[in-house]
């Protein structure tokens, strides 16, 4: 049982708060004793230090909008609150960086920066920044969205991080920062991580500049077809931002969009050169479906199979997509499930299968029979009811987990933040 008393005298100078957790205070399901809210890093080390003195497990969370992402955790004593640290600490828009607290909304973060004619390129679901998905949440989770096909997810664009450890200890990695931690590159080993490593307080960024003009090239068909011409957009010269594809549950039919993005005529003229590859048509704005997570619409009715919506993460070879998507439709023949597929022709998908819990479990399987091995690709389970999880590994074949396990071990030796969050119960 949590000491408050305590907790709450560590945040005393810090300007906090600590409160008994009510109804709404869970994880995935998994209750949580207290809530902390610092308001600055010391705070975080001050608390983070009385928890693990006091043997207790404390899990990070910013606006929630991904908290049932990942594993429950093991247990959950302490909840801290990371939306006190909300401070936009520095815009460089001469050197294309920003610098920001981990519970700043990225919504926000954007609106600032896009004042200088920058953005942070990380294309969230319109979902999660509507709800408030704070810069510390889209770092743990790994964000990325249609545009990772030019400019990467948000691993590829955080520069240095400063994190809190188990301990207490404030390290920090990478550029724009203080003090280096020797040995471990934090900024990318905390992201995606779902905070088992220790609490993000602070990142920096790099920015790219806005590209004024845009235009999308939309075009329908078969499966099979449309991925192999959006492939064929991937490979080509034409320097696509994105190019998104989207199966609907029960459909023999996917729809491929294709972003360009750049400045003037040349915009047009690399649409039209698309056009010749897809078919389809020119337009200014995306389909409805653009950068939205696809449970959206099979929860809302357009189901097959019954049972709650399981939501994956699915990656694939460029090659391979073709296959994901024939998978998805002999998944729902098979099985009876409904299998929503949407993602990026270069290989970064999500899927939400709907079915239950002993149906998807298959499901999920055959998709990941699309690929033999975790290099041609891998299906993650994110987001799923318990009966789903005690039917499947929602991990998956994973290489390196004994090195995970050591950097779990050397960061966190008495398992304190958000035990059994990660892959192999990290």
């Amino acid at each position: 049982m949590a000491d408050l008393q305590r907790l709450e005298d560590t945040l005393k100078r810090d300007g906090g708060q600590v409160r008994d957790a009510g109804p709404e205070d869970a994880v995935d399901g998994v209750p949580a004793t207290a809530v902390a809210r610092p308001v600055s890093a010391d705070g975080v080390a001050a608390v983070l230090r009385e928890t693990t003195a006091q043997g207790l497990a404390t899990v990070a969370r910013g606006a929630g909008t991904a908290l049932d992402w990942g594993a429950p955790p093991e247990r959950v004593d302490l909840i801290l609150d990371t939306t006190g640290l909300d401070r936009l600490v520095e815009h460089g828009s001469g050197d294309l960086v920003v610098v920001a607290e981990a519970g700043l909304p990225v919504a926000t973060l954007a609106e600032t920066v896009r004042a200088a004619g920058q953005e942070l390129v990380v294309d969230l679901p319109p979902e999660r920044l509507a709800a408030g998905s704070t810069v510390g949440g889209a770092l743990s989770t790994g964000a990325s969205g249609p545009r990772r096909l030019q400019r990467g997810g948000i691993r590829d664009l955080v520069l240095g991080a400063t994190v809190v450890l188990a301990d207490g200890t404030v390290a920090s990695s990478g550029g724009k920062v203080v003090k280096n931690v020797a040995g471990y590159d934090l900024a990318k080993l905390l992201t995606g991580a779902y905070g088992t490593l220790g609490i993000v307080v602070r990142a920096a960024f790099r920015l790219h500049p806005v590209r004024p003009d845009r235009a999308f090239v939309v075009a329908t068909g078969p499966s099979a077809d449309v991925a192999a011409r959006a492939r064929g957009v991937v490979g080509s010269q034409l320097a696509p931002a994105a190019v998104e594809l989207d199966r609907p549950v029960g459909s023999e039919v996917a729809e491929v969009a294709v972003l360009l993005e750049g400045t003037g005529g040349a915009v047009g003229q690399r649409a039209a050169a698309v056009v010749e590859i897809l078919g389809g048509r020119v337009q200014g704005e995306p389909p409805e479906w653009w950068a939205a997570l696809p449970g959206a619409e099979v929860s809302t009715g357009s189901t097959r199979g019954g049972g709650d919506v399981t939501y994956a993460k699915a990656t694939a070879t460029l090659t391979g997509v073709a296959d994901l998507l024939a998978a998805a439709q002999d998944a729902e023949q098979r099985y009876g499930v409904g299998v929503a597929l949407r993602g990026s022709a270069g290989g970064v998908l999500h899927a939400a299968v709907t079915g239950t819990p002993e149906a998807t479990a298959a499901a999920v399987g055959h998709l990941r029979g699309a690929a033999s091995s975790p290099r041609e690709g891998t299906v993650t389970v994110l987001r799923a009811s318990r009966e789903v999880r005690a039917a499947l590994d929602a991990w998956g074949p994973v290489g390196g987990l004994d090195l995970m396990r050591a950097i779990k071990s050397r960061l966190d030796p008495g398992r304190n933040v958000a035990p059994g969050r990660f892959v192999g119960g990290i």
